[in-house]
Parts: C-alpha cells; structure tokens; sequence
C-alpha cells in the first residue's frame, strides 16, 4: 500500500439494505457489476457546470453496499470541497443513478453515474426519488427515470498528509479486520446508535409534557436511520422555528461570497408523520396541509408549484366557426366591387321555336332581359389596447392573439351576411345592408327557389324534409354538384330517419347527401337564429364576392398618443350576390297541416287570361299588382302582354314559391 495513491476520503456511496420511504430497497450487489468503475465527484447533483466537478470516485462494491475511494482535483472549487470535508462541514454522499431494475419492491439492478457530496437530508435513510411501475406478478421492471440515492452515511476522512507520515487510517485497520469481526463491530456501533437515540427521544419527551410518552417524537432521529448525532443538529424544530439551535444556514459551497439563505427542513419523523397522514387522507398534499396546521407553518401554498396554463393563449368562447372557410373559399371573387348581372327568362312558352306553316306569317319571339348592380359596403371590426397592458403580459403575444381574434370574427359575419344576413334590424347602423352582400335565404325568386316542407314542432317528420330535398331539386339550376348548407339539428333528425324494422337509413352524413344529391353537407350553427329555415341547397361558384383593389381584407393599426392606447382596425369593402339564374334553393319549415303542391296555372286563348278559382291562391298582376279573382279574366290587345303571379293563401304554403305566368297577345 506505500505506493499507492491514497485517496483524499472515503465512504458508503450507497447502502444495501436500507428501507426507502417509498417502501423500495436497495439489493446487495445492486451495482456490482461497477466494482472498480470510475465516475465523477461532484456537488449536490449539479450538472449543468463543469465547475461542479470536483474530482472522480472509485467504486467498490461490498456486500453491504457501494463503497468509494474519492479524489479531488486540483480546482479551486475541488480544492475548497476538500477542505470542507476535512473539517467535516460536509459529511454526506448521495448518488445519482439510472437504468434501475426493480423486483417486488427491491431494487436489484443499476447504473451508477456520479456520487455526489450533498448537504445533510431530511431523510437519514436511502431514499430513491424516482418513478418506477411494479407489476403485479413480481416480473423486473426497468425504470427508465433517473434516480437520486441517499444514504446519509457520514464518509470517511483520510488525510494525505497523513498517510505520508506513515500514520495508520482508519480504512487500514477495518481492512485488517476478518469478516466477523466486522459483524461485531457493526453490531456494537448499531447498539450504541440505539442507544443514544432512546435517550434522545427521552429527553426530547421531557421538554414537551404533553407529548404521549410512547409514541416517536418530533425531531427525533429514527433508530433505523443510520444517522450519527451531527445530523441531528441539520433538523429544525417545527415546533420551534425561531430557535437558534434547530435552525441551520445553508449554502452554495461554489458561490465564493458569504450569501446565506435560511432554510427549514424535516426530520425522519415528520416524514413519517406526513406519509402516515397520507394514507389517512388520500393524498400527500393534504397530508401536508394537515401537518402544516398541527405545527404552525405559514404560507404553506408555497410548498405547491404554481397553476401552469394548459394552453399559451386564452380560449375563444364562440359558435363553431368550420363552416366560415368553407363559405370565403368556395365563392367566386371578382376584382371589382360592382357587379352586374343580366339576365333573360327563356322558359316562358312565347320563348319557343315555333313551326312554320306555309303562307303564314312568322312571329317574333318574346322573352324579357333585366339587369342588376349590387354595390360595395365597408365591413370593419376594431379593437383597442393599453400600452401598460400590452407591456406587462408577458406569457403570450396579446396583440397577435387580438388580430387572430379580428379576423375570426370578421369572416365569420361576412360568412354569415352571405348565407342568410347579418340579423340586425333595417334601422341598425351596424347592419350589412341586404342590398350590398345579398343573403342567399333572402335573393330574389329569379335566383333562389324557395321550398316549403311541413314540419311540426310536436312531431316532426323529417322524412318528408329529405323527400321534398329529392323532389325539389328539380328547380336547382346552379353550377355542378351543389352543397348543402344545415343546423346540427336539422342534419340530425334526418340521420335518425328509421324503417319500419328500427334500422337507420342514413347510417352516415355522406350517405344522406348522396340520397339528397349534393357533394356535401355542412353544419351552421348561426342558421339556428333563422326559426323557419332549415338548409340552402347552393354551390358557392355561382355566389360572386367583388372588392377593388385596396379593399381587400386589410389590417391597420395607430397610436393614441393622449390615451397611451394602441388601436387595431380589420377592415373590407365588398359586394356579394348570386350571379347566375335558379342558382339556389332555400329549404323552409311550414306549418303542420297546411295545404302543400303546385298552384293552377291561368287558361289563354291567345287573346283572354281566365283566372282559376282556388281558395288557396291569391292572383295578381305583376304590373299594377291589383288582385285578380278567380274566375275573372284579363283580355290583352293585339300585341299587348300580362304577367300573373301566384302566391298562396294565409295558412297556405306552395311546394316552391316560384310562381308566375307571363301571356301576351301576337296577333298583328
């Protein structure tokens, strides 16, 4: 041993045996597979500084446990460790290990990675701060978590000036010694231990009268811990915590300033205390209030980390908004914000090719053309913020999150301006005029066929809906495959259409909208606001979306300087409306029982109109508006034209409300 380095301590990195406070113990022969390993020393676990390294610990696995033989560099942060484990200012080691294999509670397998030198710990025994999953059956399990093992064993010194001296340590004469006399002298040094922990625990009851003699005490070092008498003196009464004695200063031996902070800690038997709490109460958070309350500590919220937000921004409270992407993308947008349409009638009868007859005249044909113009109106949405605000919250970009929040809403009322108007009364300033972003539920019967289905509110049957849908769809002359604009409702009840047998006859929503012959079918929950509307049927294509250039969707944003206030603007100028003829069909609930169908077209001879007498048609005439009553007639002059419309009767509704005849007299 004369030419051996000797190192500058020694002791138990780890003991095998002990009983943690989770109930796991550490194996003999846990790490004996690491006899002889090399592995850093450093400083309460410290990682993420290589100046915590202090020097390396040879491993030496016994069978009661890890041993290790450490050396300090020659670092000034090594060097001043070494002489704070020479006047025993530090006497713990603690290890952190990984790749743990646990068995029944018993830890059997691991990888030392480091020893650490560690203040004095609340627990005096080995604890393992690890999560671990034990299987029923007793099969190993590897603990993918890292674990920290702290045995609070006092290391022994060994000076090297010493041992150049020729001095005997204290490792030399236990080395000498034959496995049983080892035994003795651990079994000596365990009675003495008892010992002084009795008479502890007895002088601690005789300073607290009303403690119950035969029970553990608080502050008293647990007989089973392994503790000598300097760790009692690292524990704070918590009974008294303005006491000199029970209070110790703790700090950062790498610091290098005289910085100390006051810090509280928990003897073995608070820790008892609390786990015992926790079996009584069901978690340990309680069991720690509980323990707060009975001994006086203040403020115990701060043992708690702080509520962590789930997400970075605040959620929007809002309707659901799917159906917004699907309504801006699939119109059509122009370039300009005044649109004009033209338009032309050619289903009227005096629109047909005729034939010829030899010798007699040929007629001009007659159909009407019109024209429309729908000009632009400004949409804005705008919002305001404090500059203190928008300094002071720090977790997240509030003025992103603010624009993101102008433009959901924005779409979202041009969306909804589109498919069935804003909502807001004539008279409302905020309204989006009908005229400048036409709804389709509301546009002219040139454009949109109005379908009528009864419905009850006690009883509806909306097998009828999806019937009138197949039936009526004969009056849709948009472009291609159209959607099929709903409420959740209203998709719902028909999906619940059932045989006779209980069986669903649209198990899915693309079943029904391949019964109904769309492409697909959406959900709007703002439809739900329309009490007698219950779908349009449309494709998006034929709905044109005009803006000039600069009326786009723009951002604009300013300072207030007199407010201290920064001030957010979204704004657009644009014009909507259907552009091509029957391009839609608008799907209404009518009331139970009324009379449904198609109304009696008027008789022509050529020169004399004949009014049909139904009760449940009102006729007029499109062009003075004065009624006509059944019966009645309306004779037309050489060349002259009449065109008469039909609307039901009230309690009436029609199967479409696209109803009127256009007659004219040709004769020359």
């Amino acid at each position: 041993m004369a030419d051996e380095v000797l190192p500058d301590f020694s002791g138990w990195a780890t003991k095998a045996g002990l009983v943690c406070a989770d109930g796991r113990t550490i194996m003999p022969d846990a790490f004996a597979h690491q006899d002889g390993d090399p592995v850093p020393l450093v400083y309460q676990h410290i990682h993420d500084d290589p100046s915590n390294v202090l020097g390396h610990a040879i491993l030496e696995n016994r069978p009661e446990g890890v041993y290790c033989k450490a050396y300090f560099n020659n670092t000034p942060q090594g060097q001043n460790a070494k002489e704070l484990v020479i006047h025993k200012d530090i006497t713990q080691l603690s290890i952190y290990a990984n790749k743990l294999v646990e068995k029944a509670k018993q830890v059997v397998h691991g990888k030392i990675r480091e020893v650490s030198l560690v203040l004095a710990g609340a627990n005096p025994g080995a604890v393992i701060d690890a999560i671990a999953i034990q299987h029923g059956d007793g099969s190993e399990t590897e603990i993918e978590d890292a674990a920290i093992i702290f045995t609070g064993l006092e290391v022994s010194l060994e000076h090297a000036d010493a041992a150049k001296e020729g001095e005997t340590t204290v490792e030399d004469v236990w080395n000498e010694f034959t496995p049983e006399q080892q035994n003795v002298v651990e079994y000596m040094v365990g009675v003495a231990v008892q010992a002084a922990t009795e008479a502890a625990a007895a002088q601690h009851s005789d300073t607290n009268p009303g403690d119950d003699p035969g029970t553990e005490t608080e502050g008293a070092p647990d007989p089973d811990s392994n503790t000598t008498d300097d760790n009692d003196e690292d524990e704070t009464d918590l009974d008294n915590p303005e006491g000199t004695e029970m209070s110790k200063l703790q700090h950062n031996v790498f610091e290098g300033d005289d910085t100390k902070t006051e810090r509280r800690t928990l003897s073995h038997a608070d820790v008892k205390e609390i786990f015992e709490g926790a079996k009584r109460l069901g978690t340990v958070k309680e069991a720690v209030e509980d323990f707060a309350l009975k001994h006086g500590i203040d403020d115990i919220e701060t043992l708690f980390p702080d509520a962590q937000a789930v997400t970075n921004t605040p959620d929007f409270l809002k309707r659901r908004t799917e159906w917004v992407a699907t309504v801006m993308n699939g119109t059509r947008h122009s370039p300009f914000s005044r649109i004009k349409s033209l338009m032309a009638d050619l289903t009227l009868d005096e629109a047909r090719a005729r034939g010829y007859v030899k010798g007699n005249m040929k007629r001009e044909e007659f159909f009407r053309v019109s024209k429309r113009v729908t000009t632009p109106q400004t949409v804005y949405k705008k919002q305001k913020l404090d500059r203190d605000d928008i300094l002071d919250i720090t977790s997240f970009d509030v003025v992103l999150w603010l624009k993101g929040e102008l433009r959901l809403m924005l779409e979202e009322e041009i969306a909804r301006a589109i498919l069935i108007g804003d909502g807001r009364s004539v008279g409302d300033e905020d309204k989006i005029m009908d005229d400048k972003i036409r709804p389709i539920a509301g546009e002219h019967e040139l454009y949109a066929t109005t379908v009528y289905v009864p419905i009850a509110d006690d009883a509806p049957d909306w097998e009828e809906v999806v019937d009138a849908l197949v039936l009526q769809r004969r009056h849709y002359r948009g472009s291609g495959n159209p959607t099929f604009f709903t409420t959740e409702e209203a998709l719902a009840r028909m999906l619940l259409i059932k045989d006779s047998l209980g069986r669903r006859i649209y198990p899915t929503a693309q079943d029904l909208a391949a019964a109904i012959r769309v492409s697909s079918i959406v959900a709007v929950e703002v439809m739900e606001q329309e009490d007698d509307l219950v779908g349009i049927m449309v494709n998006l294509q034929d709905y044109t979306v005009g803006a000039d250039r600069g009326g786009d969707l723009t951002m604009f944003d300013d300072f207030d300087i007199d407010f201290n206030q920064y001030k957010y603007l979204l704004e657009t100028r644009v014009s909507g409306a259907l552009t091509k003829l029957k391009s839609a069909l608008v799907v209404r609930r009518a009331a139970a029982g009324t009379t449904l169908g198609e109304p009696t077209k008027p008789s022509f001879d050529g020169s004399k109109v004949t009014i049909p007498n139904d009760a449940d048609t009102v006729y007029t005439r499109t062009d003075t508006g004065a009624t006509l009553a059944g019966g009645s007639t309306v004779t037309l002059a050489a060349g002259e034209s009449v065109t008469v419309a039909a609307d039901p009767a009230s309690g009436s509704f029609f199967a479409t409300d696209s109803n009127e005849w256009t007659f004219s007299n040709d004769e020359s």
